[in-house]
């Protein structure tokens, strides 16, 4: 009886300890946002262990690059149906290659007129957030209507897609392609699953993740050195009242014991300086770090 009763108290005494854990980080990461100039949406979650954390989960964001994922998801869907191969090769021109974007792939091969690999073209959009092989890619299965589709039938409705990354070079259109921070975890912990490609292709796909070049200062900075992070960045310029429409990392996070975690992070509408908007990410990154090695 006596046994019991102290098993029963240091389950007790553990559930509290984990709620006001919780708590805290709640509370961490609302004192991280409080004072900023932004709109700031979190979700969490735990892929094992099946913890949550949202803040604003619900918020409209715009997804800005964030979408390179969900368009490598629809293509890679296509792979999985024999539709495309990732060694199917496409002529890409010159003109395709427009300047005056983000284009890892134009500095490298200014005059096009060659062949790449679906393979290429998918590494350089996803790991390298290349914005015209982001829009060839689009015209390869159909267009955005296509991503729009294959995503909600994933059970993600809250997700909009209706521009490239071309398009996107008129300001107005930077609000239009959104989701939510609780709809791209949701999507993010089906993909570690495997609920949406084949086996060989979530593995491929979380490669180029792992690989991601861009954002080193976001939410990579926030976690220690060498962690293994699959992630997708995404961020607008500013217009001439220094306003910069989002700023967002959404990734899986891998722990010391082989757990994982989702975190996706979204800012809308910010006025603060670049530098510090990638503080703000890097801080709440590593605050849902801290609490979930010291669950370990």
């Amino acid at each position: 009886m006596k046994k019991n009763l102290f098993l029963l108290c240091i389950s007790f005494f553990s559930l509290q300890t984990f709620s006001q854990t919780s708590a805290d980080l709640r509370k961490n990461i609302e004192q991280i946002i409080a004072s900023k100039n932004a709109t700031v949406g979190v979700s969490m979650k735990g892929i094992e262990d099946k913890d949550t954390l949202s803040i604003n989960g619900t918020l409209n964001a715009p997804m800005m690059s964030v979408f390179k994922f969900h368009i490598a998801l629809t293509v890679l869907n296509q792979v999985d149906n024999g539709i495309l191969k990732l060694d199917q090769k496409f002529f890409i021109k010159k003109e395709e290659l427009l300047p005056d974007t983000w284009s890892p792939m134009r500095e490298e091969f200014p005059d096009g007129n060659r062949d790449f690999t679906l393979d290429q073209l998918l590494r350089y959009t996803v790991s390298h957030s290349d914005n015209n092989g982001c829009d060839i890619l689009l015209r390869i299965i159909g267009g955005t209507q296509t991503v729009q589709k294959f995503i909600n039938k994933q059970g993600i409705t809250d997700f909009v897609i209706k521009v490239n990354e071309q398009e996107m070079s008129i300001w107005e259109n930077l609000y239009l392609n959104t989701t939510t921070p609780l709809a791209t975890t949701e999507l993010l912990e089906k993909f570690y699953k495997g609920q949406i490609l084949k086996k060989a292709t979530t593995k491929y796909l979380y490669q180029l993740m792992v690989e991601t070049s861009r954002g080193k200062t976001w939410m990579k900075a926030g976690l220690p050195a060498n962690t293994e992070l699959a992630h997708r960045t995404g961020v607008s310029g500013t217009n001439d009242e220094d306003l910069r429409v989002a700023m967002n990392d959404i990734g899986i996070v891998k722990l010391p014991n082989g757990k994982h975690f989702i975190l996706s992070i979204y800012l809308k509408n910010i006025t603060e300086e670049m530098e510090d908007t990638e503080k703000i990410i890097a801080a709440i990154t590593k605050a849902v770090w801290d609490y979930n090695v010291k669950k370990l």
